[in-house]
């Protein structure tokens, strides 16, 4: 069952005049590690951290928190699946609120797709409820 869905979009230009403004001070404080790898090593380097920005906005409206209630920037983090596919880490405040979204018995799956074209940057994120697979309990 589907328990949260979040949606964002921004334009890419703010976010590139926020890093020219604040550089680190600003990746540092919203992005995770991997993040900041990832997106540093991108030709399009703001585009790459816009479609994470939007991403975590995304993910905060689905967690029905917004950036607020213990839920932080670096709480929420874009990453990929084996097969490329990218998702959402969430720690700490974020995880917390995943946690009280979940109905017993269920387990969380994050849903996530992000794209960017004509300088907008755009995620969206469904917090999907599935119930746990007793065949897979460790014995």
């Amino acid at each position: 069952m589907i328990i949260g869905l979040g949606s964002d979009l921004i334009q890419i230009h703010r976010i590139a005049n926020t890093i020219e403004r604040y550089g680190e001070r600003f990746t540092n404080r919203c992005f995770t590690e991997i993040e900041r790898k990832k997106s540093d090593r991108r030709a399009q380097r703001a585009a790459s951290y816009a479609k994470r920005f939007a991403a975590k906005e995304a993910c905060s409206k689905a967690l029905g928190t917004g950036l607020s209630f213990g839920v932080y920037w670096r709480d929420m983090g874009v990453v990929n699946l084996p097969s490329g596919k990218p998702t959402m880490k969430l720690t700490n405040g974020a995880l917390r609120a995943l946690e009280r979204l979940m109905p017993p018995g269920h387990e969380p799956h994050i849903h996530l797709t992000i794209t960017d074209d004509a300088g907008l940057a755009q995620a969206f994120v469904i917090i999907e409820a599935l119930p746990v697979d007793p065949s897979r309990a460790s014995v």
